[in-house]
């Protein structure tokens, strides 16, 4: 139970320190709605997304409404639809045709996004895989909820380097095919190592082959009440640091469990899990790198900066897990460099490039996450900067994901704007040494030694 002391703090951390509830997830098996006919599948699709999720987002409202928590998203994920495709789909048109059916879900429920316009490839690729794969860029650029999401590897299997050619050629057409809206497609298509089957957050959001029939799971934030709190104790030791940011953590989960339970009980769905990860937004007061400049760093990016994160991240999972009976997702901290002010900041300053960026991934909860780069970025070059933090993932036996915005007609020091949660990213620089051969070579990266463990 929460008590009146709890409820007056986090009514005080709401009204001045932005803490919200990031998103309701209602995750939704669709492998009831397989059929090998493709207007059939469709139907089936539409209906059982309209019948489960129809009072999703009047539940969200009732919440807010009831406990004064702000929920910013209502979100669907669903079954990869590569695998609830494969027997209707004969060419990427099919699929295409598929997407727009879940747009047109999505719409008539009203949620802000739908995820799972995905496929599974670690270790290799159905025909169906590929071709959703390559149907990725016109569904995004003709969709306006969809979100894509394709794990090419794992510490279990390696990394799948056929895929991560083939997402290098894909990240590309779907930024020329939506270079009228900033290349807003890539915004809403991310890459992973390690994928987990119960994200809330989007792009990556889908609803694993384990999971239940249908599943309730939240993701909740609060940067600003961190910074908030370690503003209280600057100066301090390293003990009193992370004892107050474990102590919040546990503060901000305890919001994000209290509004799964009541989810739960009112939409008659299990609950599934509570992400605890620090989700930043484009708002003042609301970025995980003033929490880093909080902690003692000029800007991110300078020496430092991946201890400050790494004490940071592992601080909030802590005092998270406590606080909520099923932890899962990503849990960790964001460092998406367009929807953090801080960071946008750090990129304009000269202190923070993506090589220290990828540095960072090694020990926060995600990965290189809302970048933009010059629109002349080589499919190659894309795919090599994938493949180098898909090895992080694999070999640290950790999720990693690449979101990059390869901004068509754009160049170093132009700036690409999404408004909303994703907010503007400054086009970041690259490096422009080659990597085609590395990347032409067929097949895959074997698993680490240490992913023997049976």
């Amino acid at each position: 139970m929460i008590n009146i002391h709890e409820v007056e703090e986090t009514n005080k951390m709401i009204e001045k320190e932005n803490l919200d509830v990031r998103t309701i997830t209602l995750g939704i098996s669709l492998f009831d709605c397989i059929d090998s006919d493709l207007d059939s599948l469709k139907q089936k699709i539409y209906d059982k997304i309209t019948s489960t999720a129809k009072d999703l987002v009047s539940t969200g409202r009732e919440i807010e409404k009831k406990y004064a928590i702000p929920i910013v998203n209502k979100r669907i994920s669903v079954t990869p639809i590569s695998l609830i495709g494969s027997a209707a789909c004969r060419e990427s048109g099919d699929f295409v045709e598929i997407a727009k059916t879940l747009d047109e879900a999505a719409k008539a429920v009203g949620v802000n996004f739908l995820g799972g316009y995905s496929a599974l490839v670690s270790k290799g690729m159905t025909k169906s895989d590929e071709l959703l794969i390559r149907s990725i860029p016109k569904a995004l650029s003709c969709t306006d909820r969809i979100c894509s999401s394709v794990n090419l590897g794992s510490t279990r299997t390696g990394i799948n380097m056929d895929a991560v050619r083939l997402m290098g050629e894909m990240i590309k057409k779907t930024a020329e095919l939506t270079a009228d809206r900033d290349s807003l497609g890539c915004a809403k298509l991310v890459v992973f190592c390690n994928a987990p089957d119960d994200n809330p957050f989007m792009a990556g959001a889908f609803h694993g082959v384990t999971e239940s029939d249908s599943i309730i799971n939240v993701g909740v934030s609060g940067p600003g009440v961190v910074k908030t709190a370690l503003e209280s104790v600057r100066g301090a030791d390293f003990e009193t640091l992370c004892e107050t940011i474990k102590k919040t953590a546990f503060k901000v989960t305890r919001v994000g469990q209290l509004v799964a339970r009541e989810a739960s009980t009112m939409l008659g769905v299990p609950f599934g899990i509570i992400d605890l990860s620090l989700a930043p937004t484009p708002a003042v007061g609301d970025s995980v790198a003033d929490i880093l400049k909080e902690i003692g760093l000029e800007h991110p990016g300078a020496p430092g900066t991946t201890a400050a994160l790494a004490l940071l991240n592992d601080q909030v999972k802590k005092g998270g897990v406590m606080a909520s009976s099923y932890v899962g997702g990503l849990s960790g901290a964001f460092i998406p460099v367009s929807e953090d002010q801080g960071m946008i900041e750090a990129v304009n300053a000269g202190a923070l490039t993506i090589e220290k960026l990828e540095a960072m991934t090694c020990v926060c909860s995600v990965g290189l996450d809302m970048i933009a780069v010059p629109g002349d970025t080589k499919a190659s070059t894309i795919s090599g900067i994938i493949a180098d933090e898909m090895a992080l993932g694999m070999v640290n036996n950790k999720t990693t994901a690449v979101r990059l915005i390869p901004a068509a007609g754009k160049k170093v020091g132009d700036k690409v704007e999404f408004g909303g949660l994703l907010g503007e990213a400054p086009v970041m620089a690259v490096n422009t040494f080659g990597c085609d051969d590395l990347i032409a070579r067929k097949g895959r990266i074997p698993a680490p030694i240490h992913s023997f463990k049976n």
